[in-house]
């Protein structure tokens, strides 16, 4: 049930690559570095890997079709939303050990890539916005993946960020296209350029060429504050964030 636009991409195989990427740099990072700021607004990279062990939950509930035992709880904690849940799992494991939760964070992570991939792509899931296909999910959770490495500094090498700025590109365009964004994409030397039409008369209304790296950093709302991209196209293009 993969969209044409992710074809001949392994969802599973790009999520354990980016798990791993992610393991071997919270192995051997020295205990000062856990307190380091990450481009996540208020978290260090200590929060990062406890966001990152935290919504386990989530993954576990949608496999588990517990998800109505884990809005439960998190209403009797009084956890209002996406952004409160989040911050909750960064705050109750704060106190803990980094170890500890290190620890959960690769035991969860495994057991969710084992069970995701012996599923297939062609598999329904329960989410919380009604049952979606695993492959796609599986796509969702190798973009964070991606995203929250660049946020704590996780190194990517010369020879590797181009395949992996487009495979994400490529997610990109495909949730802009399946959220019906108002923005377009189309491919031009180098990158990509997008257009935001107006709401009348069908004339372009925004319109900008962007990197391939830039365009994945505008749908994961990572865009430096000071890049020259229009504010309107900045914020439609925002879709993975």
């Amino acid at each position: 049930m993969e969209s044409d636009m992710l074809s001949g991409l392994d969802p599973f195989d790009l999520l354990d690559r980016e798990a791993r990427r992610l393991d071997a740099y919270f192995a051997e990072i020295g205990a000062g570095d856990w307190d380091r700021p990450s481009r996540c607004e208020g978290w260090s990279v200590r929060d990062v890997l406890a966001h990152l062990a935290g919504e386990e939950l989530y993954n576990h509930a949608c496999l588990d079709d517990e998800l109505d035992v884990l809005f439960n709880r998190l209403d009797k904690e009084g956890v209002e939303g996406l952004g409160g849940f989040n911050q909750w799992c960064v705050d109750t494991r704060r106190g803990l050990p980094v170890a500890g939760v290190l620890a959960e964070w690769r035991r969860q992570n495994g057991d969710t890539r084992r069970r995701m991939r012996e599923r297939g792509a062609d598999a329904m899931l329960p989410t919380m916005a009604g049952p979606y296909p695993v492959g796609l999910q599986t796509f969702h959770y190798a973009s964070e993946y991606a995203t929250h490495a660049d946020d704590v500094g996780v190194p990517v090498a010369d020879d590797e960020e181009p395949a992996r700025s487009r495979w994400r590109a490529r997610v990109g365009r495909f949730v802009l296209a399946e959220q019906d964004s108002p923005v377009r994409v189309e491919d031009v030397p180098g990158g990509v350029r997008v257009r935001l039409d107006s709401e009348t008369g069908g004339k372009v209304a925004k319109e900008a060429e962007l990197s391939t790296a830039d365009f994945v950093e505008a749908t994961v709302g990572r865009l430096p504050d000071d890049h020259p991209l229009d504010p309107e196209l900045r914020t439609a293009l925002v879709c993975l964030a």
